[in-house]
């Protein structure tokens, strides 16, 4: 006996309508929620010891909060730097959110023709939801791999201190080719795809699952594609967001670890996930995963209501 097939995962606009819708949304994203950027990163790579309280900043000789993280921010960097790295950003912002809704759009036509032959020749459709988790993990993975090495410069801009470790994006490129060589651009890529997979293919089906539910809520916006987003995206940066950690601690081991805001503290981490995952937890407890989990659900929250309401909106043009 044959069940009823799932109505097919939405497939609006031409390719190259999904590529600018993609990355006018993420440029706008962007926009909007840099300075919050900077004070997760500055959070993520707070070195606090359980075993070595000293290691601590003082004179609390406890992690600082995100009010005293702004507060050195203003009053040693001044406004701007609570948008340091933002060049870099802008750049994977525009091509991540280009590159991941036009893999998300491809992989997604892909597998509607072989949820249609399946349904032909067995009877039995491919499951909606699953699909838009495959669709949403190979658009992750695709777009993680394809700009990685601007997110490693946006991480190491952010990080910066009033001492400037590179004075230009020109003088990082030549610092981290001369000093680290290619692979030194793709410090921590394990964890960003061990991220990316699970966030992405979260996002995306608990985005298409509760779309149709929100469908004919009344908001200002005009629908409910805003609290789908941030919804979904609430839900699954918290599943991932140890793996977050691990990748930004990462992206500034090398020649210059040291120099970073906190670096002085921050051990050489092997470049392994699993066991800087096991150090983390090791010298500074299962909290120390999760520091700066409170700035980036903020974050999330903002930035994927505006990314997925542009999105909407332009390919509704």
């Amino acid at each position: 006996m044959s069940s009823v097939a799932p109505p097919p995962l939405r497939d609006e606009g031409t390719r190259s309508q999904v590529i600018v819708a993609g990355a006018a949304a993420g440029l706008v994203s962007r926009f909007c929620i840099a300075p919050l950027d900077v004070l997760k990163i500055r959070l993520q790579l707070q070195y606090h010891s359980l075993s070595d309280p000293l290691s601590s900043p003082a004179p609390s000789r406890k992690p600082l909060g995100v009010l005293q993280v702004a507060r050195n921010i203003l009053q040693h960097e001044g406004i701007t730097g609570f948008w340091k790295g933002n060049v870099p950003a802008e750049g994977l912002y525009l091509s991540y959110g280009a590159v991941q809704f036009w893999a998300y759009r491809t992989t997604t036509q892909g597998l509607n023709t072989l949820s249609d032959a399946v349904q032909r020749d067995y009877g039995r459709a491919i499951p909606g939801t699953a699909m838009s988790f495959v669709a949403g993990a190979a658009a992750g993975t695709a777009a993680t791999t394809a700009t990685y090495p601007l997110d490693l410069l946006r991480t190491r801009f952010a990080a910066q201190g009033p001492e400037r470790v590179y004075p230009s994006l020109l003088s990082s490129l030549r610092s981290i080719t001369q000093l680290e060589g290619p692979s030194g651009f793709f410090r921590g890529l394990g964890a960003g795809i061990g991220q990316i997979v699970p966030y992405m293919g979260l996002f995306f089906s608990l985005y298409e699952a509760l779309k149709p539910i929100l469908a004919d809520t009344a908001l200002p916006f005009g629908s409910g594609d805003a609290v789908a987003g941030v919804t979904a995206s609430v839900l699954a940066k918290s599943a991932v967001f140890p793996l977050d950690t691990v990748r930004k601690r990462l992206q500034v081991q090398g020649p210059t670890r040291t120099k970073y805001v906190g670096g002085q503290r921050m051990p050489v981490y092997e470049r392994g996930v699993i066991k800087t995952l096991g150090m983390i937890v090791k010298h500074e407890g299962a909290r120390g995963l999760y520091r700066g989990l409170s700035v980036s659900l903020v974050k999330a929250a903002p930035a994927s209501a505006v990314t997925m309401w542009t999105y909407e909106r332009v390919l509704g043009e």
